[in-house]
């Protein structure tokens, strides 16, 4: 950039005021300033939209690296689901209907289905309302006005004055 030090903006200041006159100076500095403001604005614009297509150049790259990864992956699971396929279709292919051994053994090493037992219908673990009523348990929720009222204290009335 150009190197402006104070004693060069100094001399531009006084070739200016000798030239343009002290009465028009005011009005050519404002517009200078509003011209370099201009140019400031346009240089970021232009800096950010740079940015910007270095930045879309660096996610359509790894875009395409991802895109690559999961080819791969999904080939090297398609060649291990037929690889197991095979392995699975060697193994079976011995078996007939009419050999009860290997399906006893198949059978005896596959877990079975064992129903646990519980009724969840019931509900085995409360507590009866006998006992919590016994106990002072609330069992209903009550609105901070009722409870006032409940549990006010009763007013004793004058009858006998």
């Amino acid at each position: 950039m150009i190197d402006l030090g104070i004693s060069k903006i100094a001399l531009i200041g006084a070739v200016a005021l000798i030239v343009i006159g002290p009465e028009k100076l005011p009005g050519v500095a404002r517009t200078i300033g509003t011209l370099i403001g201009k140019a400031q604005r346009y240089v970021a614009d232009v800096k950010a939209e740079v940015n910007r297509s270095m930045e879309l150049d660096e996610l359509k790259k790894m875009k395409d690296t991802m895109e690559s990864a999961a080819r791969d992956v999904e080939q090297s699971v398609h060649t291990a689901s037929q690889d197991f396929e095979k392995d699975w279709a060697s193994t079976t292919a011995g078996l007939s209907d009419d050999d009860t051994f290997a399906k006893s053994v198949l059978q005896a090493s596959m877990p079975q289905y064992q129903h646990p037992g519980k009724n969840w219908r019931i509900k085995r673990g409360t507590t009866p309302h006998w006992y919590k009523a016994r106990q002072g348990v609330r069992t209903k929720a009550l609105s901070s006005a009722a409870r006032v009222a409940r549990f006010r204290p009763a007013v004793k009335r004058s009858a006998d004055v």
